[in-house]
């Protein structure tokens, strides 16, 4: 593993994963080691930031069918609907970057969580589509600068343990994706059978992830610091990576198959004649696959110098549960729900591959942005796509096909991002 990089002539409680301009000669600046009780602190804030990474998304695919009867929504906008989470952390991860050289990264993601919350709280309250997009996108856009920072924090603050913390946060978003998949049906029966309460209540838990990020963005670190206080970054030419190539395709590919699941997977199981409650259950099933396995695959990641033979093992579940989704959706739900929940589980390798293909939390940023960015981007049209041939096709057959299509293309890619090999080589 390249992660054993350490944090250096950075005071405590900073959360800017550059490092500081050179100090003047009359006041050098000497290295000194963040406090036990700032790494728990930045621990607690990273799992409490995961768990609000997912449910805005998987609490609207388990009401997607009352939201589409409340607001009037065709298939077709419906699919709209499902594509704006990979269109918001294509366009808004872009400014990550920038953001956390800026205010710090703890800043940014701090702001992010505000982001959430105020556009959870406001989507139940608006009255049409475009309103309800509208709020959608501010919570997206929190979810998209935080979806970057998060590898750059753990490299910056875990040097030497990036699998483990990457698999705890990534636990920690795979906990809260199937959290929300689960409850959220027999909460809004419990809050009135409407789905406005149903999808605000999850602002709760956003406004909860706020808290831990305070008094290190008002402690005076680098969370808060201006630009001048930081040294700019290396440049690199990371389009001429293959590697940051392959594993952004790999990222999009795998984005693309995960909102799909998630804004599309309780639908077809009801088309199949499974009841609402059950389809919620099985997407929480498929969800909860990754609580366990987020926090596993990383550390088993990092410990191999090659992550192909993992991408093969993760894609072939993926291929073996969408020929039971198409042949016995009905008859093999659960086995199905679990295939797929373990095929999901190619979001926290590319996490971790994030942190190992580049040497220096500098290149850890501009792998994150370029990598999340841009496979974001690539998955847009994937569940608009699925959903304007589920509706002309009349059935799911064909989406079905087309996701099984994807995953030989996702494999491959993840294959090539699994070398061992880092940006700053290719660059």
């Amino acid at each position: 593993m390249r992660d054993d990089e350490t944090p250096t002539g950075t005071p405590a409680g900073t959360l800017n994963p550059a490092a500081p301009a050179a100090p003047r000669p009359e006041a050098p600046t000497r290295s000194v080691a963040p406090s036990a009780w700032t790494l728990r602190l930045v621990a607690v804030g990273l799992v409490l930031t995961a768990l609000n990474l997912r449910p805005a998304i998987t609490s609207l695919g388990a009401l997607l069918e009352e939201v589409r009867d409340g607001l009037h929504m065709s298939g077709s906008v419906a699919g709209v609907l499902t594509s704006v989470p990979p269109l918001c952390f294509a366009v808004f991860g872009v400014m990550a970057p920038r953001l956390a050289r800026r205010f710090g990264p703890g800043a940014v993601v701090c702001a992010g969580m505000a982001a959430i919350t105020a556009g959870l709280v406001l989507r139940p309250l608006v009255g049409g589509t475009v309103g309800f997009l509208a709020a959608s996108a501010l919570a997206l856009m929190g979810i998209a600068v935080s979806n970057v920072l998060m590898p750059v924090i753990v490299k910056r603050w875990f040097p030497d343990r990036v699998g483990t913390m990457t698999g705890l946060y990534s636990m920690a978003l795979a906990l809260g994706t199937a959290l929300a998949a689960a409850v959220t049906v027999p909460l809004t029966d419990a809050l009135g059978g409407g789905w406005r309460a149903g999808l605000g209540i999850w602002a709760v838990l956003a406004a909860a992830a706020i808290l831990p990020w305070l008094p290190l963005v008002r402690g005076g670190g680098t969370a808060g610091q201006p630009a001048a206080a930081q040294a700019p970054a290396p440049e690199l030419r990371i389009t001429r990576s293959r590697t940051a190539w392959g594993l952004a395709c790999f990222f999009g590919l795998q984005a693309t198959a995960a909102y799909i699941t998630m804004g599309w997977m309780p639908q077809i199981f009801r088309d199949a004649g499974v009841s609402a409650g059950t389809a919620g259950v099985l997407l929480a099933v498929t969800m909860a696959m990754g609580v366990p396995l987020a926090f596993v695959i990383p550390r088993v990641a990092g410990r191999m110098r090659n992550q192909g033979p993992i991408v093969l093992f993760l894609g072939s579940c993926g291929l073996i549960g969408y020929a039971g989704l198409f042949l016995a959706p009905a008859g093999g739900a659960w086995a199905w729900a679990v295939l797929l929940g373990i095929s999901n589980c190619s979001f926290p390798l590319a996490l971790t591959m994030i942190g190992m293909r580049a040497r220096s939390g500098a290149g850890v940023v501009r792998l994150s942005a370029f990598a999340q960015s841009t496979g974001y981007l690539i998955s847009i049209p994937g569940p608009l796509l699925v959903g304007v041939l589920y509706q002309h096709s009349g059935g799911w057959g064909v989406p079905i096909a087309l996701m099984a299509a994807l995953m030989v293309p996702q494999m491959a890619a993840g294959f090539l991002a699994g070398r061992d090999r880092t940006i700053e080589d290719e660059c």
